[in-house]
């Protein structure tokens, strides 16, 4: 799988050990920063590069790894086309992709340790977006909710 990643200082201390097990497990990385523990990085800029390579189809998924993973998360969803959620358990990693077809994983590495990262990139790397109806009408309807947005925001 293609896979961008970026995190800010909070962040970084989780990042490279996640790059680390994607890379193990055949993913290609696209590390787009930061790149130093003392780099200074706003999660809305961090968000952002992430969600434009999803939407330019240059990467399949994306990961934001910052101190709680909140805010990440709230920029995303802000963003046409992606699908965040900040997940710090295996199951809801898996659930988001496989019910809700979530693009963007945000974590907090002031929340959770090494190994349950581990554990929850591979739920959520290994998730695939269910076939049933349910699920699909549900996707469709926040789709249909973006439009709406971006409609009236062209508007006024």
């Amino acid at each position: 799988m293609r896979i961008v990643i970026r995190g800010d200082h909070a962040g970084f201390p989780l990042k490279g050990p996640v790059i680390e097990f994607l890379e193990a497990g055949g993913d290609q990385v696209a590390d787009v920063g930061v790149h130093a523990a003392d780099e200074d990085a706003d999660f809305p800029d961090i968000t952002q590069e992430i969600c434009d390579r999803i939407n330019a189809g240059d990467v399949d998924r994306g990961i934001m790894v910052c101190g709680n993973g909140v805010g990440a998360a709230i920029a995303a969803n802000k963003v046409l086309g992606i699908r965040a959620a900040l997940c710090h358990d295996v199951y809801s990693a898996h659930q988001c992709v496989e019910h809700d077809d979530v693009n963007v994983l945000c974590m907090g590495a002031q929340i959770i340790g090494n190994k349950l990262v581990e554990d929850i990139l591979a739920a959520f790397l290994g998730a695939t977006f269910s076939t049933r109806e349910r699920f699909r009408r549900r996707v469709a309807k926040l789709a249909d909710t973006e439009r709406r947005a971006a409609r009236e925001l062209g508007e006024g």
